[in-house]
C-alpha cells in the first residue's frame, strides 16, 4: 500500500471537506449579518443563533486548515523496526476477536475514512487511546487498551 498516495487522498479530502466548511461559514455570516435577522425584542434570539453558528463554522475553518498544514509538513518515511510505530505509519491491527483493521497514524484528521483499491484505512491520532498505545510498538506486539469502557487486546500484524 503507497503511503504517499493515501496522503493525497487524505489531502484531497480535507480540501473538499474545507470548501464545504468555507461555503457554510459564509452562509452563517451572511444569516447572521442579513437585516432581516436584527433582533427587534429580547426573545428574537435567530440573528443570535446565526452567529453562533458562524463562529463554530468559522472554527471548523481553522481546524481544517491545521490538519492539511500538518499532513503536508509530516516526512513519510518507511517504517523502522529500531524507532517503532510514529506518526505516518500504516499499521495493520487484529482485535482480540480476530477483526483486522488498518489505520494511518497521523497528526490530525482523525475518523477519516480512506480507501484504495484493496482495503478500507481509518486515520487516528496519538490523541486518542489506540494512538497513544500504538507509538514506539513494533508488528508482532500485542498490547492491551481499555476502549470505550472495555479492555482490549491487539496485536500489530504489520507495519508501513
Amino acid at each position: 500500500m503507497d503511503k504517499a498516495r493515501l496522503r493525497e487522498r487524505l489531502l484531497e479530502r480535507l480540501e473538499s471537506d474545507l470548501e464545504l466548511a468555507r461555503r457554510a461559514a459564509q452562509t452563517a455570516y451572511e444569516a447572521a449579518t442579513h437585516e432581516e435577522n436584527i433582533a427587534e425584542n429580547k426573545y428574537d434570539t435567530l440573528g443570535l443563533e446565526a452567529s453562533y453558528l458562524a463562529a463554530g463554522q468559522s472554527r471548523r475553518v481553522e481546524e481544517i486548515h491545521q490538519a492539511l498544514a500538518a499532513w503536508r509538513q509530516l516526512p513519510l518515511q518507511p517504517y523502522a523496526a529500531p524507532r517503532g510505530i510514529t506518526l505516518g505509519t500504516l499499521v495493520q491491527l487484529a482485535d482480540d476477536n480476530g477483526d483486522e483493521q488498518w489505520l494511518l497514524l497521523g497528526p490530525d484528521g482523525a475518523g477519516l475514512k480512506l480507501s484504495d483499491e484493496q482495503r478500507d484505512v481509518l486515520v487516528i491520532t496519538a490523541r486518542s487511546p489506540l494512538g497513544a498505545a500504538l507509538l514506539g510498538q513494533h508488528a508482532g506486539d500485542e498490547f492491551e487498551r481499555e476502549i470505550a469502557g472495555r479492555k482490549r487486546r491487539f496485536e500489530i500484524l504489520a507495519a508501513f
